[in-house]
């Protein structure tokens, strides 16, 4: 199998904070299927676990050390030191300042002028989430912004992102990325969006722009592919998860789902005109 290669600028990699580890262990394990292996040195402090989904890597998950439970969105770059400089520049504020993640890469924590947390990445060993849009796995981060304008502005100059309007919402592309998919991981990503009349552009689509709901603090948001929207309310909920909210619009049926331990996720079903 082509191992999966994120190219600067693209978002890579997933992760969760839980106080609880083991909880939320169960949690997502009953949920998604996920397998975890704890990937510390033996005697290093906390830990951090990657989740897998048929033996491919799905996502991280660590300890939140005294903070709120979450979910992080990682950027894949070309050398974390440099971005830190470039992104700093460009107006965001580093709150973790790059440092090796062990053999597996190099990583950064920076919040945008809007508010927004995001972490970069640059790979090495950990090439980034490896099994991508399909049930159980991760589909697109969102970001949930009081200012659009402002974010369009930051991350068009951070990463080279463009960004279009659909009407249904602001669609992040960056572009050539699905170049690098067609000659990579996914040959047939063309043909496949051809026969589902997606937006013009949708091969080089890697994230969302979002308004923030009232009381909503900016964030990235993460959502996870599932095969039946409804079906993983019900399994969420007796597995001790609340269900904020739920849509359907042209494209998808989502549920907003908050996890026991207070890590909002949407569950999206995808739904196209065509079917």
């Amino acid at each position: 199998m082509t191992a999966r290669t994120y190219p600067h600028g693209v978002p890579c990699w997933i992760d969760t904070e839980q106080p609880d580890v083991e909880a939320a262990v169960e949690f997502y394990s009953g949920l998604f299927g996920w397998a975890f292996r704890d990937v510390m040195p033996p005697g290093a402090p906390g830990r951090y676990l990657i989740g897998t989904l048929d033996g491919q890597d799905v996502c991280g998950m660590g300890g939140a050390q005294g903070a709120a439970a979450r979910w992080n969105t990682y950027v894949s770059v070309d050398d974390a030191d440099a971005a830190v400089m470039r992104l700093a520049d460009a107006g965001a504020r580093v709150s973790a300042a790059a440092a090796d993640a062990g053999e597996g890469g190099r990583s950064a924590a920076l919040i945008d002028p809007g508010g927004a947390e995001f972490r970069i990445w640059q790979a090495r060993l950990r090439l980034g989430a490896q099994v991508v849009n399909q049930p159980g796995s991760w589909n697109f981060s969102d970001l949930h912004t009081p200012d659009p304008d402002g974010a369009v502005a930051f991350y068009e100059q951070a990463f080279g992102w463009e960004v279009d309007n659909l009407g249904f919402g602001l669609m992040i592309r960056r572009p050539g990325y699905g170049d690098h998919l067609e000659a990579t991981a996914d040959p047939d990503i063309r043909a496949r969006q051809s026969g589902l009349d997606a937006p013009p552009g949708f091969e080089d689509a890697i994230a969302w722009i979002a308004g923030v709901a009232p009381g909503e603090p900016p964030h990235w948001h993460v959502s996870f592919t599932v095969a039946d929207r409804d079906r993983t309310v019900v399994e969420a909920e007796l597995l001790g998860a609340t269900v904020v909210g739920q849509s359907d619009n042209e494209w998808t049926r989502t549920a907003l789902i908050r996890d026991p331990q207070g890590a909002e996720f949407t569950a999206s079903q995808f739904t196209p005109p065509s079917e």
